[in-house]
């Protein structure tokens, strides 16, 4: 049985004056997908879930979000998906509990606080504020945030960028579950071996073109096919499976 395209982006492109950002890309993404886009710096990649957010407009192309077109329905579109805030976005005034109370209003969507916060093991946490959160938690919380209008399609842009070996693994778990509910990921990273453990695929994007898109296994296996081989040799462990092991897994405060 085929699965239900959530996303559909057609000859998308974005100019900015003479400069094509965007130069025509094309993919699908599928319900239940954790979805990379990948790319260096200027590739594209935040333009193009920009457009998709509905928080940029497209020069071309057709982009579909769950059935609705982006031109006619961006509002149903906002509706349907949770976009991850950047830190600036929350009142440091306010209590994780406060928050999500603000939240909810916003987007009337009536939600327990205590069960949103539970879920992102931030319940001892309810009454701190956002800016005495460390880095990881931070981070929780924001993806915390995204849930409140219990979306179809959550968007992460590089959630895990400046954490700790015991906070990345741990929101790599957080992700993996939230997925396991039936909500579809869409993730943008700068860490290759972040993409190769969470992505059920990755478009790789260079220069406002995909230059590949398949299954991170099949991306490897189609490079070693062609004959490339690793100057050193694979080893079953890697530095950060030896600090892992040494510090222990549990979240940490700090």
């Amino acid at each position: 049985m085929d699965r239900e395209k959530v996303i559909s982006v057609k000859n998308l492109t974005k100019n900015y004056g003479s400069f094509e950002a965007v130069k025509g890309i094309s993919f699908d993404v599928y319900e239940g997908e954790i979805f990379g886009l990948l790319g260096p710096n200027g590739a594209g990649k935040s333009t193009t879930l920009e457009i998709i957010e509905t928080l940029r407009k497209k020069s071309g192309g057709e982009v579909w979000v769950d059935g609705y077109n982006i031109d006619r329905d961006a509002g149903k579109i906002k509706k349907i998906i949770g976009v991850q805030l950047q830190s600036s976005g929350f009142y440091p005034g306010l209590n994780l509990t406060e928050l999500v109370e603000l939240f909810s209003g916003l987007y009337n969507q009536p939600v327990d606080a205590k069960e949103l916060l539970q879920l992102v093991n931030l319940t001892d946490k309810s009454h701190a504020k956002f800016k005495e959160l460390s880095g990881g938690q931070k981070q929780r919380f924001s993806i915390a945030t995204t849930l409140i209008n219990k979306p179809r399609i959550i968007f992460l842009d590089e959630p895990t960028t400046g954490l700790d070996p015991q906070a990345r693994r741990n929101l790599w778990n957080l992700i993996r579950d939230i997925r396991s509910k039936g909500t579809t990921v869409i993730i943008t990273t700068h860490y290759m071996d972040e993409a190769e453990i969470l992505c059920d695929r990755v478009a790789i994007i260079d220069q406002g073109r995909i230059i590949a898109l398949q299954s991170p296994d099949q991306l490897i296996d189609e490079l070693v096919a062609s004959g490339f081989e690793r100057p050193k040799e694979v080893k079953q462990a890697n530095l950060e499976d030896v600090f892992i092991h040494l510090t222990g897994r549990t979240l940490r405060s700090e």
